[in-house]
């Protein structure tokens, strides 16, 4: 029975979802089932980690179907953590979203299409099955897109062609690779493929397949140079879409990398070098487009490609080390990034606007709040002790070991750029004597909201920054779930057994 504990978090998202169809009309009922079916599942997705913590990798075979016949749902420690981190950023965003969004965008559906999208991202957590991960993959587009249009406005839609177009080209690069990993395997079951992809005698098509993976992943990811469509739309829907989009939609592209490449395929000196190479132009180029914004959400927008770069770097290292400081990294970056681009709806709520040019004084006239969104700020920059720090200095101490200097350069690199964009951002944004800008009537000022609007935007930001400096003081205890979930990905054996009850 308590294999089937695998499948709680799916089970209730799409419950909720289905139940809030049916408030369609009842807004602040909507409201209300979100939040609490948002507490349900956090405690649910505990109830998971720790079972899985506890016991070891679980696995059930959906409708009883034998391994390798079936879709195998999988919760090792990887999964049920980023299961968990989803139901801590889906709470938050779920608080900040009920006072953050009109009533005419919540009126089309935000609150069902935004538990669906939670549902594709778990799915695509705990799927064991290469082409169900491809469609749970379709499910976070289809949703995405749905919630980067919501409203209609001409900047959204203009967002949403380049995202969508960019996706579906992806997709059809995804698809065409599992066409061709099925066509040399005949099995499309991960577990299985970890065992069979390595008997094939023609390994340049393996690496052929490999590569059709990365780049399919790339772009999902938005790595270097397959990250355009980002910029051009994470900055244009409301910023509780924005929150869950650079806290979660680019990481679940990783973590696919990050499982296929440790299950199914090698990474043998080419594709590490393409990795490599791929990280060090991801962290370059995403810093750089960061440094010559003047808009507080599109700086967000860039950082997100920005630190792709440092996961990007772990899994080419390919070493225990190494990819534990990929793992942590990946933690601390789906909090800060959510948290971020919900300090930026604030900021907007209080100012009116984004633009750095016009902004400034936020400091003197509101210094808890300031001190409030420095931590998610300084702890993007990894200032010691924040949760940024400690990463980098596994990531550092990984590529020390293999000699690769260049990579501790570009990490290096990375950091510095963003302490340079953040402190220019703090300085504009907080220390400048800013405009005295007239109010706008879509933007009324942080003080005219109704106390209860206010603890609805301000709740979830102390919620995340508070995890946020656990991580970064309570480090051991990450760095210790991270070196076995990276023991784990490196022992395969351990993955395969639990697939096939062995």
């Amino acid at each position: 029975m308590m294999q089937q504990i695998v499948m709680y978090p799916l089970l209730f998202q799409l419950f909720l979802s289905i139940a809030l169809i049916f408030l369609w009309k009842k807004i602040s009922w909507q409201k209300a089932v979100s939040i609490i079916g948002s507490f349900i599942n956090l405690g649910l997705s505990i109830w998971l980690f720790a079972h899985v913590w506890e016991n070891g990798t679980k696995s059930i075979q959906a409708g009883n179907w034998e391994a390798p016949f079936g879709i195998s749902f999988v919760a090792d420690a990887f999964a049920a953590s980023l299961v968990l981190l989803t139901a801590i950023a889906g709470l938050a965003v779920s608080m900040f979203s009920a006072g953050s969004l009109r009533s005419a965008r919540l009126k089309f559906g935000f609150y069902p299409v935004f538990h669906f999208l939670l549902l594709g991202l778990c799915g695509a957590f705990l799927t064991g099955d290469v082409f169900n991960l491809y469609v749970w993959f379709e499910i976070i587009i289809i949703c995405s897109f749905v919630l980067l249009t919501l409203g209609g406005e001409r900047s959204q839609l203009e967002g949403a062609i380049k995202y969508f177009t960019l996706n579906f080209l992806a997709s059809v690069i995804f698809l065409t690779a599992i066409a061709v990993l099925y066509g040399l395997t005949g099995s499309l079951s991960m577990a299985d493929l970890a065992t069979k992809v390595a008997e094939i005698e023609n390994r340049t098509l393996v690496q052929v397949n490999a590569l059709l993976f990365l780049v399919g992943f790339g772009i999902k990811s938005a790595i270097f140079p397959l990250y355009f469509w980002l910029p051009a739309s994470y900055h244009t829907p409301p910023p509780a879409v924005s929150a869950i989009f650079g806290g979660l939609l680019t990481k679940v592209g990783i973590y696919a990398l990050i499982r296929m490449f440790t299950l199914v395929f090698e990474i043998d000196p080419f594709i590490q070098n393409v990795l490599l190479g791929i990280a060090f132009l991801t962290l370059f180029s995403g810093a750089i487009g960061a440094l010559v914004q003047n808009n507080v959400m599109k700086i967000f927008s860039y950082l997100v490609i920005c630190h792709i770069g440092y996961m990007i770097a772990g899994l080419g290292m390919m070493t225990e080390v190494a990819l534990a400081g990929a793992v942590f990294y990946l933690f601390h970056d789906i909090l800060v990034k959510t948290n971020l681009f919900m300090v930026s709806g604030v900021i907007n709520r209080i100012k009116g606007t984004g633009d750095l040019k016009k902004l400034g004084d936020l400091y003197a006239d509101r210094p808890l709040m300031s001190f409030l969104f420095a931590i998610p700020l300084f702890s993007l920059v990894g200032i010691p002790p924040l949760s940024g720090f400690w990463p980098k200095i596994s990531l550092i101490s990984a590529a020390w070991d293999l000699n690769n200097y260049w990579i501790i350069a570009a990490i290096l690199l990375g950091s510095f750029l963003t302490l340079i964009i953040i402190v220019k951002l703090w300085s504009e944004v907080f220390w400048k004597t800013g405009q005295k800008l007239p109010e706008q009537q879509n933007f009324p000022y942080f003080n005219k909201l109704r106390n209860y609007k206010k603890t609805q935007l301000i709740v979830p930001i102390v919620f995340l920054s508070l995890i946020t400096l656990y991580i970064g003081f309570g480090a051991e205890s990450i760095q210790n779930l991270s070196v076995r979930i990276s023991e784990e990905l490196l022992n395969k054996q351990i993955y395969i057994d639990a697939v096939f009850n062995k």
